[in-house]
């Protein structure tokens, strides 16, 4: 199928910069086979060869942006927390109801696609899903949730975030501070050995990766270093590594992590997983919140990326990620919104926003404030890195994938337009796409989605939330208990002088 976008303003985001204030894109089933003015009186194709024209006459066309982090499976916990540190929230979240009605392929697939609806809608083409199951994946749960992605359209990188050890291990201090009674229950191991957990990833890459016609592909997360075992993690690096497919970790999000590595390991995490030899160029850092000098200049030996999440960073307190320093060492950057339990949407516009606003209150050097184009280039060009794909998507370039989106620039985002890239990350909310469109395929088209019915979908969901939420509630009803404890851990590692602060002097 033949398809051309025809009177197109276009910001390619490729390598050189390029823009046109008026060309058009010719699309070749899912690639980009020409780009320029008057491609019809080219000689490339005849009239009747084009399936479909697209006037995009006073649209800007420009690269799909990429979710470089994001956790579908908290999609129902929307407006649920006003914020708390991650060592606390995390007590309200987990586990999940265990009862069989949301263990099932659809409830998975309703949750994921809440979020992808949500992203199509916003001109976002690709997302990297760190999925947790909660209590344990299965096979069921992978496919539902896969299978969403495969609906709606869009390109999804999908790894499951399972862990190989007891709570208490994931924490400094805690054997410490917690009663015999709390201590024992969280030193009891996790409902699914190593092995199991292998099993489900085998599944997901023998079942998922490249399907789709490659739409689709697995990653592999230890949650984080200290999350697991040497040993599980091992296995994860040997399996990224057998099928060249990307490795995640949350590291050094939080203070209390910073305080963990020398705690557990005697160094730093990042320290701690480059000498296992598993920081590498199919490495992802989310977050990297608290890394210091030495850190950054680990990662940037590595050829490793990050994901930052400004975002969710704020909402839980985690602090504000050094941009220019991680920046400056030359590792790849790609933009994230986490969880929709903490950012509680997944708009990659106003992500994009806030990561650029607040660097400004980060350093007073104003030299030093990044400009709105990196962050341009983090939510594209970053996030097509961190998928492993910087060649065939990320930017609008000959033989790229189609994956492209339109945006009205007959909006009050772009009234007056006086620098389109300052407006793209500081004006635009996402109201102003009205077209997506991914290997080709328009998903997304004058306020409707074309793939799924979206009225029918959050129909459903709304009808099943109500009880999830109560039995999640009753799930987590211990976090009243423990959560004392676990303040006084998070404000004994806060106190803690590491030589170098992320949060804003009060």
């Amino acid at each position: 199928m033949k398809t051309l976008i025809t009177n197109a303003r276009i910001l390619t985001m490729d390598d050189s910069g390029r823009e046109f204030d008026r060309a058009d894109i010719l699309i070749d089933g899912d690639k980009i086979e020409a780009i320029g003015e008057k491609l019809s009186d080219s000689g490339l194709f005849t009239a009747p060869e084009i399936d479909r024209t697209i006037d995009a006459s006073n649209k800007l066309a420009m690269p799909g942006l990429i979710n470089g982090h994001y956790h579908s499976t908290s999609s129902f916990y929307r407006g649920c927390w006003d914020g708390d540190p991650l060592e606390i929230y995390l007590l309200h979240l987990e586990p999940e109801p265990s009862s069989p009605e949301y263990q099932t392929e659809r409830f998975y697939y309703l949750r994921a696609m809440l979020g992808a609806m949500e992203m199509a809608r916003l001109g976002i083409t690709s997302v990297r899903d760190d999925a947790v199951f909660s209590p344990i994946p299965s096979f069921e749960a992978i496919d539902g949730l896969m299978s969403a992605y495969r609906d709606i359209g869009m390109r999804a990188q999908v790894s499951l975030e399972q862990v190989d050890l007891p709570e208490i291990d994931k924490h400094p201090y805690l054997r410490g501070i917690l009663p015999d009674h709390i201590c024992a229950k969280l030193s009891e191991e996790p409902p699914m050995g190593r092995e199991a957990l292998l099993g489900q990833y085998h599944h997901l890459i023998n079942q998922w990766n490249g399907a789709a016609d490659s739409r689709l592909t697995a990653a592999l997360t230890c949650s984080g270093p200290q999350r697991v075992s040497t040993e599980y993690f091992q296995e994860l690096a040997h399996l990224a590594r057998t099928y060249d497919l990307s490795l995640n970790g949350h590291i050094l999000e939080t203070k209390v992590q910073c305080v963990m590595g020398p705690e557990k390991f005697g160094k730093s995490l990042i320290r701690y997983v480059h000498d296992l030899g598993f920081l590498d160029e199919r490495f992802v850092v989310i977050h990297a919140v608290w890394a210091g000098d030495d850190d950054i200049e680990i990662m940037a030996e590595s050829g490793c990326a990050v994901a930052h999440n400004p975002v969710s960073n704020l909402k839980i307190g985690s602090g504000v990620m050094p941009f220019r320093k991680i920046q400056e060492a030359g590792i790849p950057i790609c933009i994230g919104t986490d969880e929709p339990s903490i950012d509680d949407t997944v708009n990659l516009w106003g992500v994009t926003k806030v990561g650029a606003l607040v660097q400004k209150v980060a350093d007073p050097d104003y030299r030093n404030w990044p400009k709105a184009n990196e962050y341009l280039k983090a939510m594209t060009n970053g996030g097509a890195h961190a998928m492993r794909c910087p060649t065939s998507r990320g930017a609008i370039a000959l033989g790229y994938d189609a994956d492209i989106i339109l945006l009205d620039l007959d909006t009050l985002a772009f009234t007056p337009l006086n620098d389109l890239r300052r407006q793209l990350v500081y004006s635009e909310t996402g109201s102003s796409v009205c077209m997506t469109m991914v290997a080709g395929e328009v998903i997304f088209e004058d306020g409707v989605l074309l793939n799924v019915d979206e009225a029918a979908i959050k129909a459903e969901i709304n009808q099943i939330v109500q009880g999830f939420m109560k039995e999640a509630r009753e799930a987590t009803s211990y976090a009243t208990e423990y959560e004392p404890y676990f303040r006084e851990m998070y404000l004994k590692a806060a106190r803690k002088d590491m030589g170098f602060n992320r949060w804003i002097e009060p």
